[in-house]
C-alpha cells in the first residue's frame, strides 16, 4: 500500500487501533528505503522485508536523510521520521533505521551524538522493541572513501554504546554485492530483493522470525519522498 501523507497517517492509525496477532515493524531511512533505484517504494528492500516477515509495517523513506542530514524537503533527519511514526502509539516489535551514506561529511562527534540520541529516543518511546541499524551503503567503486568508512564505524560504536543489543547490519563492512541501477549507488528491483532477503536472514539469526500466516492480515503503510519516487 503506497500512501500520501494524510493517508499514511490514517493507515498507521488503523494498525494502532485494530487488535492484531501480527507484530509490527517500524522502518525509517534514506533513499534505499524510499525505493530509489527501482523508483518504486513497493519494490524497496523495506517492502520486500515486510512481505518476507509477514508483519505489519510502517515505512517512511526520505532520500538524503541521515542521522544529521535532513534530506529531501528537510523532512529528516531519521529521528524526526521516527517521531512522525509515533513509536509510543505504534508499539512496534522491531525498529529499523537505514542511514549513514548521506552523513559522510559530518564530523564524527556530531554523528556520534545524533546516533546516540536516535537510539535513546527509540528506547524511550518503545522500550520493548528490538533495534536494528542498516548502516552505510556505498557505490561499487573500490576502495571505499575513508569518510564513509569512518562514519560507518562511528554509527556502530555510538549505537552499541546506548544499546549493546542493537542488531547491526553493515553493507560496507560486509561488502554486500547486489544488482545496481545503471551500475551506480542504488539497487535495481532485483538488488532490493537481495537486500530484503539478506536483512531477513540477519534478523532471523537474532531470533526475529517470520509470522505464521494465521490470524489478522498484515497491513503495510509506505510514505516515500525522493528522486524517482513519489509520495502518491
Amino acid at each position: 500500500m503506497l500512501t500520501a501523507p494524510r493517508a499514511f497517517g490514517a493507515c498507521e492509525r488503523r494498525i494502532e487501533r485494530e487488535p492484531s496477532s501480527v507484530p509490527t515493524v517500524a522502518i525509517v531511512g534514506a533513499s534505499y528505503t524510499a525505493g530509489v533505484g527501482p523508483d518504486n517504494p513497493e519494490l524497496s528492500w523495506a517492502a520486500v522485508l515486510a512481505r518476507k516477515l509477514r508483519w505489519s509495517a510502517v515505512i517512511y523513506g526520505v532520500s538524503g536523510a541521515g542521522y544529521v542530514r535532513p534530506g529531501k524537503g528537510d523532512l529528516g533527519p531519521v529521528r524526526r521520521l521516527l517521531k512522525a511514526e509515533g513509536l509510543h502509539r505504534l508499539a512496534p516489535a522491531l525498529v529499523i533505521i537505514q542511514a549513514g551514506h548521506d552523513d559522510g561529511s559530518v564530523a564524527g562527534n556530531i554523528e556520534r551524538q545524533q546516533v546516540e540520541r536516535t537510539v535513546a529516543l527509540i528506547r524511550a518511546q518503545s522500550p520493548h522493541a528490538r533495534i536494528a541499524l542498516l548502516t552505510v551503503f556505498t557505490g561499487p567503486a573500490r576502495p571505499v572513501s575513508a569518510k564513509l568508512v569512518r562514519i560507518d564505524k562511528v554509527i556502530v560504536r555510538a549505537a552499541r554504546a546506548v544499546d549493546p543489543n542493537v542488531i547491526i547490519m553493515d553493507p560496507l563492512a560486509g561488502d554486500w554485492k547486489y544488482a545496481r541501477a545503471h551500475h551506480g549507488l542504488h539497487p535495481t528491483a532485483a538488488g532490493d530483493a537481495w537486500i530484503g532477503r539478506k536483512v531477513a536472514t540477519i534478523l532471523r539469526a537474532h531470533g526475529i522470525d517470520p509470522q505464521p500466516p494465521a490470524g489478522s492480515a498484515p497491513l503495510v503503510c509506505i510514505r516515500a519522498v525522493g528522486d524517482g519516487t513519489a509520495s502518491a
